[in-house]
This record gives C-alpha cells, sequence and structure tokens, in this order.
C-alpha cells in the first residue's frame, strides 16, 4: 500500500466528526475533535493492526525531535501508542482538550 493510500480522511468512531488527512506528511489517526483513534496501526501509518479497537488519549508528553505527541490506550487490547499533536494546519487538535488529560 502506498503512503497516499495509507494517509486518508475517516469519520470518527467515537463522535461521528468527518476527519481530513493530513497534509504535511504526518500519518493522522486520531479525531482532533474528540482526541480518540482506532487502533489500525502497529508501527504508525502501517495500518497493520487487527485489533480495530476505540483507543481513548490518556495523556500526553513531549519527546525531544518528535515535538508534542498523545498516548492512547485501546479500549479492547490495552495496547499504547503515541501519535504527535497536530496543530497549525486545517483541523488541528483541540488543545483545551489535551490539557484536561
Amino acid at each position: 500500500m502506498s503512503r497516499r493510500n495509507e494517509n486518508t480522511g475517516f469519520r470518527c468512531l467515537n463522535c461521528d466528526a468527518r476527519v481530513v488527512a493530513l497534509t504535511n506528511g504526518g500519518y493522522r489517526n486520531h479525531c482532533p475533535f474528540c482526541l480518540r483513534s482506532r487502533h489500525v496501526d502497529i508501527r504508525p501509518g502501517d495500518r497493520a493492526a487487527d485489533c480495530g479497537g476505540l483507543m481513548d488519549p490518556v495523556g500526553w508528553r513531549h519527546k525531544t525531535g518528535k515535538d508534542w505527541q498523545i498516548e492512547f490506550e485501546c479500549r479492547d487490547c490495552g495496547t499504547r501508542s503515541v501519535n504527535r499533536v497536530a496543530r497549525g494546519m486545517t483541523q488541528p487538535d483541540d488543545l483545551l482538550l489535551l490539557t484536561h488529560l
């Protein structure tokens, strides 16, 4: 699968918002409105996970070279992962929601 096909928009399973793909070369794996994600990746953008469960934001952190990241935990299998916070683009992440994590 090409990177272009993997980085597509989606409809949020939690709040039903229409989410557009990132245009900065990254992968958007979470909703910018409710910050929920779906467990579809083993590594960012690979879409290789079979679980498909809803992932809840459980925290955030700053990592040198990676900027701010949201930490997620899968409701179904407990897998934890991180993804960069989307800022300064179409549909940036809701920073007020981030401060409440």
